[in-house]
């Protein structure tokens, strides 16, 4: 059966004052988890093990990142987590700190049979019902 992506989320995180990369990643993987709501494990029985999560972390210094620490905030789902380089580092040089700020993308995705769905004609915006 192939898989098929049924949402893909994006968010933001950042540590102000630690330079703490994962706390960054974090933050991201909650925000973006924050914007969204998948109501369908629910409404049409299925197991939400049956997901695959893939989430994607930009970050300035990927190899600071603790994937097993990113991977618990995730409460659904198999997931798979990458981190790469990207998000922002911004440098306060009259206080020497950085701010480090990560982006997270994460993309849920279902084993789903075409055959099994098809599209209610009646039910499109741009057809009248009757």
């Amino acid at each position: 059966m192939t898989e098929r992506r049924i949402i893909l989320e994006m968010g933001t995180g950042n540590d102000l004052y630690g330079e703490d990369y994962t706390k960054a990643a974090c933050r991201a993987v909650q925000d973006a988890l924050h914007h969204s709501s998948i109501v369908l494990f629910k409404s049409l029985g299925i197991d939400h093990r049956e997901m695959r999560v893939q989430v994607t972390i930009g970050v300035q210094q990927p190899d600071r990142v603790d994937v097993d620490v990113v991977t618990a905030e995730l409460p659904r789902g198999r997931a798979e987590v990458n981190i790469v380089h990207g998000g922002l580092n911004v440098h306060d040089t009259d206080n020497d700190t950085t701010h480090v700020i990560a982006t997270a993308a994460i993309a849920a995705l279902l084993p789903i049979d075409p055959a099994q769905w098809r599209l209610n004609k009646m039910a499109r915006p741009d057809r009248p019902m009757g």
